[in-house]
């Protein structure tokens, strides 16, 4: 108590000038008229990238994810750049920059130095990311490229079709038939 009270008189014969801000109190009007800033849940980080990836982030200083029209397992037909008129499997989706890697397409060459001792180095080939705004879904049916449209069916699923041929290309056979190729992949990879 004898510190609070001591505390209480250095603080009153402590007194600033009274056109000095710091020596007046605040009224509960000016509270309410403070704006208020709302809070952003918090994202989760999809994928850590390099420096020179990152692009455009939120607040949260997490990168900004693209929505787009293709997902893995479409076939895809490459309308710009030097692989143009080519039709392929998205086989990986990056958000972060709205690329894709599309099978068999754009090769790249890389060259592997040996791991042990006696072995030689090699150059494999790589398929290098395309942007996803150069490419259209394709009908593998009618030979088209087309836009993307989505619709509810009846049953309320949402899917999506292509504009000109009407083809819905989100089916139950179509995803279980990605998921295990997938998963077969996977397999091969953690056996190898």
């Amino acid at each position: 108590m004898a510190t609070m009270e001591a505390l209480q008189s250095s603080m009153t014969s402590l007194s600033l000038s009274s056109n000095s801000f710091f020596g007046q109190r605040l009224s509960p009007s000016l509270y309410s008229s403070l704006p208020v800033k709302s809070v952003e849940k918090p994202c989760l980080i999809v994928m850590r990238l390099k420096r020179w990836e990152r692009k455009e982030c939120k607040p949260n200083s997490l990168p900004m994810l693209q929505k787009m029209h293709v997902r893995i397992g479409d076939t895809v037909k490459i309308i710009s750049g030097h692989e143009k008129g080519k039709i392929g499997e998205v086989t990986r989706l990056f958000k972060h920059n709205s690329t894709i890697i599309i099978k068999d397409i754009n090769l790249k060459t890389k060259h592997m130095k040996s791991r042990e001792q006696g072995e030689p180095g090699q150059i494999v080939k790589v398929e290098g990311p395309v942007h996803s705004s150069n490419v259209m879904l394709y009908s593998k049916d009618q030979n088209v490229a087309s836009r993307v449209g989505h619709k509810i069916l009846q049953d309320g699923t949402r899917v999506r079709y292509l504009i000109k041929t009407g083809e819905i290309i989100d089916s139950k056979e179509k995803w279980t038939k990605v998921f295990k190729e997938k998963k077969e992949v996977e397999k091969a990879d953690s056996l190898a």
